[in-house]
């Protein structure tokens, strides 16, 4: 790759996509439209933005039918269970969707070793080998020198570490992928440029650019997996879905080997009782979930407890890869469950599916799906 493409981004692409635009253009696309979209071999970004109009709403059973013998095809009978472990849920950014935001008076930590120990065995004693870390953006406290110390010693102990923290530089990612780091997770919550001023006040998080171009840097230093979504609920889903998936195609594209996972995080109750603009039904998410399988047949799809627990039973055959079980949201979650009621106002988001990891296999299994534990390599079948 040449220095003038190594230092292309997609904030370089962005301003040719007009948000505003996608936002209009999702309600003038006909059934006409739609059958188009559905017929092609090959899909486009427009045709994803078809497939989640509301013209496409008639075409949904269609839709899940499709979405679901294209995952059977591409990644078997499989779901791969992991879990978020929140390491610390101090943040210096003030973003009034987030209940570990600044601005609220919640009771801050950041693990211990010895509490990361008790965590690390709860965790063990469920059963799984995927982890995802996460922590608030406070650099001070849990930035580099941090992550250098428990990213080998998780790796230790799990077969694939994903992390969810604040954005790093290039040679930051390159340093923590020769520690064992396997994923980034990095979600630019929305593409509406002046709305995401509007939602992030205070904070390296307020920086709209260097938020939207990590996923390039992560290319470049050669992460294996990078997960992309948008925040659903805080702008208009439709649009911001299609700006998602611009992005992911963009990525594909530049950097070709890496593996990629789409999240659906829809907003949760947290502290500062924050209420979505743009509430994203459950109808709507099985839409969407769809028309990102049908668009999209090689990219994972990841659904969290933050759903119900009859949503999840009911789309986890038709286009998801993996889940999280008995998540918690707050540092210390796993080890103190007993005291929970205390911890529970360390967390970031309440969760709606509380069922037990056992629960969940045995669900799982229920629908002829295997519940896979330890990271494999989602490849064709």
């Amino acid at each position: 790759m040449s220095s003038a493409q190594a230092q292309h981004n997609f904030s370089d692409t962005l301003p040719s996509l007009n948000w505003d635009d996608a936002r209009m253009r999702a309600h003038s696309y006909t059934e006409a439209d739609v059958h188009i979209a559905l017929t092609k071999a090959r899909k486009t970004p427009d045709d994803f933005l078809a497939l989640i109009s509301p013209s496409a709403e008639p075409f949904l059973e269609q839709m899940a039918a499709e979405s679901l013998r294209l995952t059977r095809k591409r990644f078997g009978n499989t779901i791969q269970l992991y879990l978020p472990l929140y390491l610390s849920n101090k943040c210096h950014n003030i973003c009034t969707y987030c209940g570990f935001s600044l601005e609220n008076p919640i009771r801050r930590e950041t693990l211990t070793t010895e509490q990361l120990d008790k965590e690390i065995a709860a965790i063990k004693r469920m059963g799984f080998e995927h982890i995802l870390l996460v922590t608030g953006e406070a650099p001070g406290t849990v930035g580099m020198k941090y992550f250098r110390e428990v990213i080998p010693y998780i790796k230790q102990h799990f077969a694939h570490v994903s992390i969810e923290v604040q954005p790093l530089d290039e040679d930051e990612y390159a340093e923590l992928i020769s520690l064992g780091l396997d994923a980034v997770m990095i979600y630019q919550e929305t593409y509406h440029r002046s709305a995401y001023g509007d939602y992030h006040k205070r904070g390296s998080k307020s920086n709209f650019v260097y938020r939207l171009d990590t996923p390039d840097r992560l290319g470049r230093a050669g992460i294996r997996k990078i997960g992309v979504a948008a925040l659903l609920g805080l702008e208009d889903w439709r649009a911001d879905s299609y700006m998602t998936a611009c992005h992911l195609d963009y990525l594909q594209k530049t950097y070709w080997k890496t593996r990629y996972s789409v999240s659906f995080p829809r907003i949760r109750p947290c502290e500062g009782d924050f209420q979505p603009r743009s509430p994203v039904s459950d109808r709507q998410l099985l839409q969407l979930i769809c028309a990102w399988r049908l668009v999209f047949p090689e990219v994972e799809l990841s659904l969290s407890t933050r759903e119900s627990e009859l949503f999840r039973n009911n789309v986890a055959k038709l286009g998801i890869t993996s889940m999280t079980a008995a998540s918690s949201t707050m540092p210390g979650g796993y080890a103190e469950r007993e005291n929970h009621e205390e911890k529970q106002a360390l967390e970031q988001f309440s969760i709606d599916d509380d069922r037990s990891p056992a629960a969940i296999a045995e669900m799982l299994k229920a629908q002829g799906l295997e519940p896979v534990w330890r990271d494999k390599e989602l490849t064709g079948r």
